[in-house]
């Protein structure tokens, strides 16, 4: 006797299509999170590293640190490390896309019946959620060496949308090099590509002490737009400045992160539909 096995009908409807992306990509989601429940080490080594960054930078070298308008050196470096959180989950992303698609796990979810998106979607989300795990880690440490928020708990909810903003953006800049660089050895290269953009920024050192060369890069990463913004977001010192870039921090900080998704995600899914070629 043979067995016919049929593919499930592709929903006709844009709605019931959405609702199929939906329900998929969250299996794929669940997927993630059970493995990042299996091996738990590596979510805590994650989580764990920018505290100690604060710790080295706010107790080792923060007493030798110029702080512009005087204040509280911690209370500048906690928004920078922060935005600083966002960029280091490129790093896991791209390891997590780049080792599936070595292993042949993204090929195999390309010859399911579910929907196109279901892979990326769901990366995307367990991502998040593991982001938003990671900045409440960081709050918590935040408050722990002395840092608060003092403009209210709006202006402080809108500070963490920008941190959250941002990290959607890296996600595609991540999801996009684990497609196309290949292997999680690759992780050093992007290392190279992420450590100079963090530290070439307003994160541990005001812009004013730079060379006039050097502080215009840092004022014009996106890094630093973020930092600025939620520095006056949470009404920490370091916010403002004479410059073009830093009195308009607020709207690069919309600009940088819409552009940088504007440009990878779209990027990402045609990487991934021409993964066979």
């Amino acid at each position: 006797m043979s067995m016919t096995v049929t593919a499930p009908e592709i929903p006709r409807t844009a709605a019931a299509r959405l609702r199929w992306a939906l329900a998929d990509g969250w299996t794929v989601t669940l997927r993630d999170l059970t493995h990042w429940a299996r091996k738990p080490g590596q979510v805590v080594a994650g989580l764990l590293f920018p505290v100690m960054i604060v710790l080295m930078f706010g107790y080792v070298f923060g007493g030798g640190m110029a702080v512009p308008g005087g204040g509280d050196y911690r209370e500048y470096l906690m928004p920078g490390m922060y935005a600083m959180t966002m960029l280091f989950g490129i790093e896991a992303t791209f390891t997590a896309v780049a080792r599936d698609a070595a292993k042949g796990v993204t090929d195999r979810f390309r010859s399911l019946p579910i929907a196109s998106s279901a892979v990326v979607l769901g990366r995307s989300v367990a991502d998040m959620l593991n982001t938003v795990l990671g900045l409440l880690v960081m709050i918590a440490c935040g408050l722990a060496v002395g840092w608060r928020w003092h403009e209210g708990a709006v202006r402080a909810a809108l500070a963490v949308g920008l941190l959250l903003l941002l990290r959607f953006a890296f996600l595609w800049v991540g999801i996009y090099l684990g497609l196309t660089l290949g292997g999680p050895e690759a992780v050093m290269a992007v290392q190279i590509l992420v450590w100079p953009i963090g530290f070439l920024s307003s994160a541990f050192a005001w812009t004013g002490t730079m060379p006039g060369w050097l502080a215009a890069v840092a004022e014009w990463n996106p890094l630093s737009a973020t930092m600025a913004a939620t520095r006056d977001l949470f009404g920490n010192p370091g916010a403002g400045g004479t410059t073009w870039i830093a009195e308009h921090a607020a709207v690069m900080a919309l600009v940088w992160p819409l552009l940088l998704i504007a440009v990878f995600l779209p990027l990402s899914v045609r990487r991934y539909r021409r993964l066979d070629r």
